[in-house]
């Protein structure tokens, strides 16, 4: 089951991050992320229990074409011994989903390559947006959710303040 993060939910989320991650930063990255409006936070439950999260925060780019929506994915984890059997994949979709539903026009995920093209995503220099952190070509990617999302939007993406001080 997937949902949105309840107020309890906090420490089982910490609790999954820490051990999906092998440290605290992301937990602390989402904890100063939280009141940001336009957050997409969800859970993936497993007999009742967190055992993946994933989080999506509204991000800008240097050009933007006005009324352009789009979101940064991440952290995303899931504890290890549920890893590989779909957790994750069924996060992704919802948070994707969730991210359609609320008017974002594209994501832009820093990740594994091998994993998040398989939800479609590509390497956001394809279209004309980079990272703002010195990271390889590949594991910088965006998707479009609606046709010609990305249009307009061109350079620097840029992150809440948040990213920067963990």
């Amino acid at each position: 089951m997937i949902r949105r993060e309840s107020p309890g939910d906090t420490a089982a989320i910490a609790l999954v991050l820490e051990q999906a991650f092998g440290r605290l930063q992301e937990a602390i990255l989402v904890d100063r992320l939280r009141g940001l409006e336009g957050n997409i936070s969800l859970c993936a439950l497993h007999d009742g229990e967190v055992i993946g999260y994933l989080f999506l925060s509204p991000v800008s780019v240097e050009t933007q074409r006005p009324g352009a929506r789009l979101a940064g994915l991440g952290p995303m984890g899931v504890l290890p011994g549920f890893q590989k059997k779909g957790f994750g994949s069924a996060l992704m979709q919802e948070g994707l989903d969730a991210c359609f539903t609320a008017g974002y026009d594209g994501v832009v995920v820093l990740g594994h390559p091998e994993y998040y093209t398989r939800f479609g995503f590509l390497p956001a220099s394809k279209f004309g947006l980079m990272c703002p952190y010195e990271v390889p070509d590949p594991v910088f990617m965006a998707q479009e959710l609606r046709k010609s999302g990305l249009d307009g939007c061109k350079g620097i993406v840029r992150y809440p303040d948040a990213f920067d001080a963990v």
